[in-house]
């Protein structure tokens, strides 16, 4: 049976802000996640998949249980770093981004990942049994109802995508591995909220909603429609575009290490901060971090008034 293909990031209609705080964490992982808070129905988990499927497959270590990125060293697991240093050949192979979903009911080993002590005491080595994390890495971690998902593991989550590396110890013992990914979480408000604690650890926050213009609604049904109808010419009506948008996500990543922020706008980010009431430092932070990558996604290497004005709608409210 043909597996029909997905739907195509560039034909979703609508949800602005949405799909610019995905692809904002595509291009900047270390920006740490995005909440997508709204009702069935809204495109989130299409937007997510569509995403991971728009982007080009990226080079990795064959047979790593992390696939590592060749030409990253300082981003290795302990496993390529040792083969590299002891001069063994390694193969690469090509694979696409995936979606990798963390079930509601799933425990923090399951999440993080397992070190069996007894074996690190007898042989003096670590075994360690990979989790969700791990899977992750290089990446799109989906959490759908992240609200009712253990508060425990949801902070797990956010230290990982955080810090890009994920760390797991037990009885002394400890294991390193690369978890740089980008964090998906979506919830429907009616269901339950997030404690004030976890939501302020998102880099972005977005609300969703149905369309509300009966010509954008309207345009919602014709694209569904010519999708069931026949998946493999709709999806290739937006070949262009999607191709348009992927090398514009890669350009981007290569530019934001050289965008530069000017004095003036490390003044302006301060002033609302303050003029807000926002506790803490982490939304300074994540607003020039934002900005940043709005700017390397706009093709610029500095950061301007309008990149500043729509990277605090995205990470501001939840604060």
């Amino acid at each position: 049976m043909k597996r029909k293909g997905v739907y195509p990031f560039t034909a979703i209609v609508g949800q602005e802000d949405m799909k610019l705080a995905l692809i904002l964490n595509v291009i900047n992982p270390a920006l740490g996640g995005v909440l997508i808070k709204g009702e069935k129905g809204t495109a989130k988990s299409t937007a997510v998949r569509a995403l991971a499927e728009l982007l080009p497959a990226m080079n990795a270590v064959k047979g790593c249980r992390f696939h590592c990125d060749p030409e990253q060293e300082n981003l290795w697991c302990d496993d390529c770093s040792k083969m590299k240093a002891k001069g063994e050949p390694w193969q690469i192979e090509t694979l696409k981004m995936r979606v990798v979903e963390l079930p509601v009911s799933a425990t923090e080993d399951r999440v993080v990942g397992t070190l069996d002590v007894e074996y690190a005491i007898k042989k003096g080595e670590k075994k360690f049994d990979p989790g969700l994390l791990a899977l992750a890495n290089r990446n799109i971690l989906y959490v759908d109802e992240i609200n009712l998902l253990d508060d425990h593991v949801v902070d797990v989550l956010l230290d990982a995508a955080a810090m890009g590396v994920n760390t797991v110890e037990r009885e002394g013992v400890s294991y390193s591995h690369p978890a740089r990914f980008v964090l998906v979480g979506t919830m429907n408000p009616e269901e339950g909220d997030i404690r004030p604690q976890l939501l302020d650890r998102f880099a972005l926050s977005v609300t969703v909603t149905g369309e509300h213009d009966p010509a954008d609604r309207k345009e919602v049904i014709k694209r569904r429609l010519a999708y069931e109808a026949d998946p493999d010419a709709f999806i290739a009506s937006y070949g262009e575009e999607q191709k348009e948008l992927a090398d514009q996500i890669v350009a981007a990543g290569k530019l934001l290490p050289s965008v530069q922020v000017a004095e003036e706008m490390l003044d302006k980010v301060a002033e609302l901060a303050i003029a807000l009431g926002v506790d803490g430092h982490r939304s300074d932070i994540t607003l020039i971090k934002t900005a940043m990558t709005l700017a390397a996604f706009r093709g610029r290497q500095e950061v301007e008034t309008e990149d500043l004005k729509q990277a605090a709608k995205l990470a501001l409210p939840h604060r």
